[in-house]
């Protein structure tokens, strides 16, 4: 790829942290990854197996996805979910209005009482968390001796397809492009590391888990038009190239991809999942 265009992304790689990993907007996160985020989370309740009228808090609920699948498939006794982003927050209260307690908050400082729920769960948050022992040692803190602390994060050097196709074109074009690789940056996202975090907590009875699912797309169009949203670490990338640099990237993707007869694209996505008991 051109040079023009190498300041601007050497800005965006220092100024990351806050550019490329925080989520804003209900909208563009449910294109991009809410959609798959939905899918994922009822097969991670039914492996929690979890019994009828628990009490829960979602640790970082995001637009409510995983919120919504423990009111639709856990019988709880309440549900709570804690978010930071004003945007997020919106999205959740709006699609779980009179469902389930919505209020702002972080993974490293929950804005509830010790011991206080029997279930604590995350989806598709630790790896963005700054202090991931701190977080993990909050959710110890708000949950009750013998509860479920538990979470799943996507498998992002593996088997998350998407992603696999469009850091491998765009790296093919711009080697730069592979610090921004969520597959290397995020070592969590690995059932050894997660084990270790739980331990690390102080945690027992771990147990880790891979949870595969399809990634249907109606088209090419469908894959690729939500990585020009803007949110997110390869949509802040595609941003940061010229109008000629994303032509190019997008036909190199589509060269790869195997399309069915009727233009239809099925990826497939893992997410590694991990539970624990509180002692």
């Amino acid at each position: 790829m051109g040079t023009g265009r190498a300041p601007n992304l050497k800005t965006l790689l220092m100024q990351r942290d806050r550019l490329v990993d925080t989520w804003e907007a209900g909208d563009p996160y449910e294109r991009y990854i809410g959609r798959w985020s939905r899918r994922i989370a009822p097969p991670f309740l039914l492996w929690l197996n979890v019994p009828a009228g628990r009490r829960w808090l979602d640790v970082g609920c995001g637009t409510g996805a995983l919120s919504a699948a423990i009111l639709d498939h856990c019988a709880p006794a309440e549900v709570t979910g804690i978010e930071p982003s004003p945007g997020f927050l919106r999205a959740a209260t709006r699609t779980l209005a009179g469902r389930a307690t919505i209020a702002e908050g972080n993974a490293m400082a929950i804005p509830l009482a010790d011991r206080s729920v029997e279930v604590v769960v995350s989806g598709l948050v630790l790896n963005f968390v700054p202090d991931q022992p701190a977080a993990l040692a909050e959710m110890v803190r708000a949950v009750a001796p013998g509860g479920t602390v538990a979470s799943y994060v996507w498998d992002y050097a593996g088997r998350m397809d998407m992603l696999r196709l469009f850091w491998g074109a765009a790296a093919d074009l711009d080697p730069a492009a592979a610090d921004l690789d969520e597959g290397a940056r995020f070592p969590l996202c690995r059932p050894e590391a997660l084990t270790d975090l739980f331990a690390g907590a102080g945690l027992a009875a771990i147990e880790t888990t891979a949870i595969d699912i399809e990634t249907p797309f109606v088209s090419f169009d469908d894959l690729w038009d939500p990585f020009t949203a803007g949110q997110g670490p390869a949509p802040t990338y595609v941003a940061s190239i010229t109008e000629g640099e994303r032509q190019r990237l997008r036909e190199l993707m589509l060269e790869r991809v195997t399309a069915r007869t009727d233009g239809s694209i099925v990826l497939g996505a893992r997410a590694w999942a991990v539970r624990a008991r509180r002692t």
